[in-house]
């Protein structure tokens, strides 16, 4: 009797992108990472694709990539940003789905996902449409196959939404068990309530096409989410056998979880995961597979009717998502989720505005507007000259101007933001005050403002009142409407706003004529910049022009930089040559004769359309600017601490052998100078292990407390830096031996870097050079020698890989 099982990952994180740069600001609260995509990145996506099988001394003995073997779904918009941001990440999601097409019988365990996490039920035919088509273009884009499979946010589900999956080609999804109805077998009369997750059943839908659903076990995974079963990979293994009753040939037993699970909300999740998959497969447990392949092999002998309206994640169907139904995520007792209706009544009412300016606006161009906001995804996903006018030319019925493209793309714009407003995470949570509501609500800003500059229609001061009866409950917000006020309409962003970013940038930039900032190009018209010691000053023309919408500005401007975070920025009409001159030659006199009250007077007078300061920047830029000017003070005060060191150390060696108490303020500038020399051993690319070498002696002769998490982080990069070195040009013996001994060396002060990436090329390297699929390098049993010296140092243990390897 065969046991087939099936482990599934929901990966996913709400989109983080401000609206307007398409860029994650950093956020502060995912410290020590910038921001909380690339923390859950190093935690868990990454783990995931090289995770460690450790042996019952805790050395690894095999590096694995759970993808393969898993089933599982990562949000369009995640990969949106893993591809940019976590390239190697990315890729290796993209292979590991290659390789489960070759352990699953030709089906890859890679699912959709409608695109944005939209909660399906709730939203109308078309958006629903859109979010089905754009999930498979996506994935096609990235996977390079038709999907079979698609998750849908919060397993929220609808017979129309199904019905619609399989019109575009899927062939089942993933729900919850609560959310099956009743079942039967196919052909008789008699209906069982609940569900048997055992089995996979036939939905028959409305069109006449049918789709096949699977309902995870609960308790199981129940246990991986809550209770602790990845605490041990044996453990895991040996609870998910107990979900097997024995009752069917080909019994199917499956869990599903967030992917996150795998590391990020359980620390070494994943080695959990890598350790129980290892078991089953070692002790014939099982046959591990997916969805698509148990499919294929066994076709659905039960039909199921479905709860309507059903979701994973809420028990009230999908109220979490409209109503104050109780369920939340923490906060205090008395706390209510009273403001979902409101904003949910907010954001229909904004998109039903917006459906009205979409079809009066786009009849003029096209034949249907919605094929082509169907197809837009095509756009979204490269967006370059080129394929904008394979674009247009496609879909848009007449030749376009300029004007008249830009009009198009901002209304494709506002659509695209129409539906990302309606984000689930925006209900998810506590409060409307809560970083993700602010994010729907951006979404929702953004595209009021391209709905109103695209048409006549005015509706943002209704949106704001619909807002009004959402109260946050957090008595110093107020209602969505204040919050909307304070938190969303002042980050708004126009085209000269980003042009006033430019010419902050254009102050430092090398080349300041032509500069990129985020989703905007800059390009000076006209440009000059001057300096007089700290201070500088910039004005010039400047046309920026947007890559999403093409949408093009022309103005003049002025920036005087006068230290430390102080900016004074102006912004006017583009001034011809002619009226630019006067303006510029008096500029350039009063800043030469450092006359900076008068630089002042003429920016207030002739720069007064926008005025900008440091407080307008973008969060990112803000510390830039702060750091840069912070490095000049760190050098100063690292030059007054080591002039103290020097003078003071002998007296302070002796005080130390003699047992006198040293004065505070001297130990703490000693570890001071010793902790910023160990980071700067490690990042001013002049290494030395005779510096590193003196560097422990000190620690251990001062007890210096060091700045761990940084030094860990600084050493890792190293390390890595020198294997990638190394794997250039295999004749540097001597990197390996650097490497060896570095290792050696942080040891002696208990630092403890991650060594992910060196562990991976120790493993693989070895494995390749051992096993002969590499070939033959000179020095070739030198270098094997070396690489297990390292591989002792970092964990792993090279001694089951010999042995297998001699077995064959």
């Amino acid at each position: 009797m065969q046991r087939y099982l099936c482990i599934h990952g929901h990966f996913y994180q709400p989109p983080r992108e401000n609206a307007w740069l398409e860029k994650i600001e950093i956020q502060p609260s995912a410290f020590p990472y910038h921001d909380w995509n690339e923390r859950i990145t190093r935690e868990c996506y990454y783990p995931n694709a090289f995770s460690r099988v450790l042996n019952d001394e805790g050395k690894i003995i095999d590096i694995v990539d759970n993808y393969a073997k898993v089933s599982f779904n990562f949000g369009p918009t995640l990969l949106s940003w893993m591809e940019q941001h976590a390239p190697v990440t990315y890729q290796a999601i993209l292979d590991s789905d290659k390789q489960s097409v070759q352990n699953f019988g030709g089906h890859g365990s890679a699912m959709a996902q409608v695109y944005n996490h939209m909660i399906m039920p709730l939203a109308n035919t078309r958006d629903k449409e859109t979010q089905i088509i754009w999930g498979i273009e996506d994935f096609k884009a990235r996977f390079g196959r038709d999907p079979e499979g698609m998750w849908l946010g919060e397993a929220a589900v609808d017979t129309e939404t199904l019905d619609l999956m399989t019109k575009h080609g899927i062939k089942f999804t993933l729900l919850a068990p609560r959310q099956a109805a009743r079942f039967r077998k196919i052909g008789t009369e008699s209906w069982t309530e609940g569900i048997d997750s055992n089995k996979h059943y036939q939905y028959k839908l409305p069109s006449g096409r049918k789709i096949t659903l699977y309902f995870y076990d609960g308790e199981r995974s129940q246990g991986v989410a809550f209770k602790g079963v990845l605490q041990n990979g044996k453990r895991f293994a040996e609870d998910l056998m107990t979900g097997f009753r024995g009752q069917y040939d080909n019994e199917f037993m499956h869990v599903a979880t967030d992917g996150e699970s795998y590391g990020h909300h359980h620390k070494n999740g994943d080695m959990a995961l890598a350790y129980c998959l290892r078991y089953i497969e070692e002790n014939n447990l099982a046959k591990i597979t997916n969805y698509a392949e148990y499919l294929a092999l066994h076709e659905p002998t039960h039909e199921v009717q479905i709860h309507e309206n059903s979701s994973w994640s809420c028990v009230h169907g999908v109220e979490r998502w409209r109503s104050n139904c109780g369920c939340h995520t923490g906060g205090e007792a008395h706390w209510n989720q009273k403001w979902r209706a409101p904003l949910r009544n907010a954001l229909d009412n904004a998109r039903e505005t917006m459906i009205e300016i979409y079809e009066n606006s786009m009849k003029d161009y096209c034949n249907d507007p919605w094929a082509v906001r169907n197809e837009y995804i095509k756009l979204v996903m490269k967006r370059s000259k080129t394929n904008l006018q394979k674009f247009l030319a496609k879909h848009i019925n007449k030749e376009l101007n300029s004007k008249e493209t830009t009009h198009v793309m901002r209304l494709l714009e506002m659509q695209r933001n129409a539906m990302l407003m309606y984000t689930s995470c925006g209900w998810f949570f506590n409060d409307i005050s809560g970083i993700e509501t602010l994010q729907v609500l951006q979404y929702a800003c953004r595209a009021i403002q391209l709905g109103e500059s695209e048409s006549a229609y005015k509706f943002e001061e209704q949106f704001i009142e619909d807002l009004s009866g959402a109260q946050s409950n957090v008595p110093e917000h107020g209602t969505g409407k204040d919050i909307y006020l304070k938190h969303i309409k002042p980050f708004m962003l126009s085209l000269t706003q980003v042009g006033m970013h430019y010419a902050v940038a254009s102050i430092f930039a090398d080349r300041p004529e032509s500069l990129t900032v985020l989703n905007y190009d800059c390009k000076s018209i006209f440009f000059d910049r001057k300096s007089a010691g700290m201070q500088k000053l910039a004005f010039g023309t400047t046309v920026v022009n947007s890559k999403v919408t093409t949408s093009t500005k022309e103005f003049s401007f002025v920036v005087l930089y006068l230290g430390q975070h102080h900016i004074i920025g102006g912004t006017s009409k583009r001034l011809s040559t002619k009226e630019f001159k006067p303006i510029s030659d008096a500029l350039c006199e009063a800043f030469d004769a450092s006359n900076i009250a008068r630089v002042l007077v003429i920016i207030q007078k002739n720069f007064k359309a926008h005025t900008f300061s440091f407080f307008g920047m973008f969060r990112d830029e803000q510390m830039k600017l702060v750091d840069q000017y912070l490095s000049q003070s760190e050098e100063l005060a690292y030059d007054s601490m080591r002039k103290i060191y020097d003078r003071n150390y002998n007296i302070l060696n002796v005080m130390r052998q003699t047992g006198l108490q040293i004065p505070t303020t001297l130990r703490q500038n000693i570890s001071n100078v010793i902790n910023i020399e160990f980071k700067e051993l490690f990042t001013n690319g002049n290494f030395s292990l005779q510096k590193m070498d003196e560097l422990v002696d000190e620690v251990k002769k001062w007890n210096i407390a060091l700045d761990r998490e940084l030094l860990d982080a600084k050493i890792n990069d190293k390390l890595d830096e020198m294997f990638e070195r190394f794997l250039v040009d295999h004749a540097r013996f001597d990197l390996l031996t650097d490497i060896l001994n570095t290792i050696k060396l942080y040891k002696k002060v208990d630092l403890h870097p991650l060594l992910v990436n060196l562990q991976n090329n120790v493993f693989n390297l070895s494995k390749e050079l051992l096993s002969g699929t590499k070939s033959p390098i000179d020095g070739n049993s030198r270098i094997l020698d070396l690489l297990e010296q390292i591989a002792s140092e970092i964990n792993i243990d090279l001694s089951s890989m010999k042995r297998q390897l001699a077995t064959r």
